[in-house]
């Protein structure tokens, strides 16, 4: 209903439609006619005060922008000012119009003739409200402070074998504890200031980890996905929080693709070559997703259908088992929306639940 009601909007053409080309500090506007003809065509300094001066109070428009850092504020404040705006898909949009003489002012033109004519050639999307967000950014913050870690600890390890030495295999959790008194006299001092901020870092991811663990007390989805191997509570709420919402994609076999784990097609004619997958969606969500396809087909991974499936993939070498964990990424992401779209927990052997269901 949300989408008919939409597209009928669409249809109705407004006395101005706006491309903005969203900048860092400033911003490019183009401004087209009922008509289609370009009336004006100017910059904005890029902050809220600069945007409400220059839109509140006018007849309502339509304003196409590109999603981007800035999107989500000021698709809420044009919004708010009673404005129809139309968040453009960047990844679809550029393949459109990207030239050799591409600059701010011809893509601000560019989106605001696609809007005028027709808004489905943007791809729009949805941004979710000011509490996903906020929500969502514990994760991005979690995995700043993750990546850090890494980052400092394989700085510890290199300076060591620099040196001859080699660290104990650990986890990352208790790096800094198990470490600390191997580490060689010689590097103490260069290595001790590493070390500690790996410590703080550690306390702080664990103190986001049990901020991220309350989601689920708000999104009670969670439960359900983290039934599944491999997803935990920030895998879970990733999902969900990246997704939005259930209906971000009309069927569950499309979140392969809209989440970038299917490969690329440019079949032409007798032509279909074969292609990696063509990681568009977010980058975040995907990563996490391989990850708990290395756990389901690693040796602590539980017995399932899926699990038997993946293995089976993979024989045939390290090639095989590279397109085996993301074909166990695809499926996963796939099981996870059906599980979130019926309410109903993982099985994994849901041919022999439905089997003994029908004996019963």
């Amino acid at each position: 209903m949300k989408k008919n009601n939409r597209e009928s909007e669409w249809k109705e053409r407004p006395e101005r439609t706006v491309g903005v080309d969203l900048g860092d500090r400033f911003s490019d506007y183009c401004v087209v006619n009922r008509d289609g003809e370009v009336i004006e065509e100017g910059r904005i300094r890029n902050n809220e005060e600069a945007f409400r001066r220059h839109w509140e109070g006018e007849p309502r428009q339509r304003i196409a922008l590109e999603t981007g850092t800035h999107s989500p504020w000021v698709y809420r404040l044009l919004q708010g000012l009673g404005h129809q705006v139309i968040v453009a898909n960047a990844r679809k949009v550029r393949a459109i119009w990207e030239n050799e003489s591409k600059n701010d002012r011809q893509d601000a033109g560019m989106l605001a003739q696609l809007g005028y004519s027709n808004p489905r050639l943007l791809y729009p999307i949805q941004h979710r409200s000011v509490e996903r967000q906020r929500d969502l950014n514990l994760l991005r913050a979690r995995d700043a402070l993750v990546r850090a870690r890494t980052m400092l600890i394989n700085s510890v390890r290199g300076l060591v074998k620099s040196a001859g030495g080699r660290l104990p295999k650990c986890a990352a959790d208790y790096f800094a504890a198990r470490v600390s008194s191997a580490l060689p006299a010689e590097l103490v001092t260069a290595t001790r200031p590493l070390v500690d901020q790996i410590t703080a870092l550690t306390f702080q991811i664990r103190g986001l980890d049990q901020a991220i663990e309350n989601l689920a007390q708000r999104y009670p989805e969670i439960h359900i996905l983290r039934t599944a191997p491999g997803v935990g509570p920030v895998v879970a709420a990733a999902y969900v929080l990246t997704l939005d919402r259930v209906d971000a994609v009309a069927h569950s076999r499309s979140i392969g693709a809209f989440l970038g784990l299917r490969p690329k097609q440019s079949q032409s004619g007798e032509s279909d070559p074969e292609h990696k997958i063509s990681k568009t969606g977010n980058i975040y969500l995907r990563r996490l997703l391989v990850q708990a396809a290395h756990y389901t087909l690693g040796r602590f991974g539980p017995d399932s259908a899926l699990r038997r499936w993946g293995l089976k993939l993979a024989q045939g070498g390290k090639r095989a088992k590279k397109r085996a964990i993301v074909a166990v990424a695809r499926k996963l992401a796939v099981l996870l929306h059906c599980m979130w779209r019926t309410g109903q927990n993982y099985q994994p052997f849901p041919e022999q639940t439905t089997a003994a269901v029908g004996a019963d």
